[in-house]
């Protein structure tokens, strides 16, 4: 189990404060998503290694600066600001190497960064952001107990009532729904600022 006061910072304060553990997490949880947005842009493997590289290394240096001041502000969309102008920087340096060969390609590419997702793509950006949100979870499981966490998943994820996980689990109804809030209440602690 944490402390109080580790699970009092979120995970986004965590890395503000330059925490190894918390800075692995978020890649960890946004890796994917970074990766996705880099592939839909039609970037070759290897410069997808290197805009994520560089997406990343401007997370980090500029991560202070990350403010949550307006209801629709995100991490999630502050971050894919941030790659979508690594991406199109690459673009940039790629079109001025091939100026000569006439550079509209870069151009066009350019472009299509601010075209709106097909349904398609929309899909799998929700796909990962789910792989991630499982991963937020798993994070967190093991601070609770596993009849506390079988509690809280029963309620809010598979959606079943509190008497019939409380017969299940030898719990009250009471008691399930205390287990449910303790788990919540973790996860929005650790990860309330990521949270669109």
């Amino acid at each position: 189990m944490t402390s109080f006061d580790e699970t009092s910072l979120t995970l986004l304060q965590k890395v503000q404060a330059n925490h190894a553990d918390a800075w692995d997490r978020l890649v960890d949880l946004y890796a994917p998503l970074v990766r996705y947005w880099c592939r839909r842009s039609q970037l070759q493997e290897e410069d997808v290694a290197e805009v994520f590289q560089e997406s990343f290394r401007a997370v980090a240096t500029s991560i202070k600066n990350f403010r949550r001041d307006r209801k629709e502000d995100s991490f999630r969309g502050w971050l894919r600001t941030i790659t979508t102008n690594k991406i199109r920087d690459h673009f940039r340096r790629m079109d001025g190497q091939a100026l000569a060969e006439g550079g509209s390609v870069g151009q066009l590419k350019l472009a299509q960064l601010s075209d709106p997702l097909t349904e398609a793509e929309e899909n799998s950006e929700q796909d990962i952001l789910r792989a991630s949100v499982h991963k937020m979870m798993e994070a967190v499981q093991g601070d609770f107990e596993p009849r506390t966490w079988q509690a809280f998943w029963g309620c809010q994820v598979e959606g079943r009532g509190t008497d019939e996980i409380g017969a299940e689990l030898k719990m009250t109804p009471a008691a399930v729904r205390k287990a449910k809030y303790r788990v919540l209440r973790r996860l929005r602690e650790e990860f309330d600022d990521l949270i669109d």
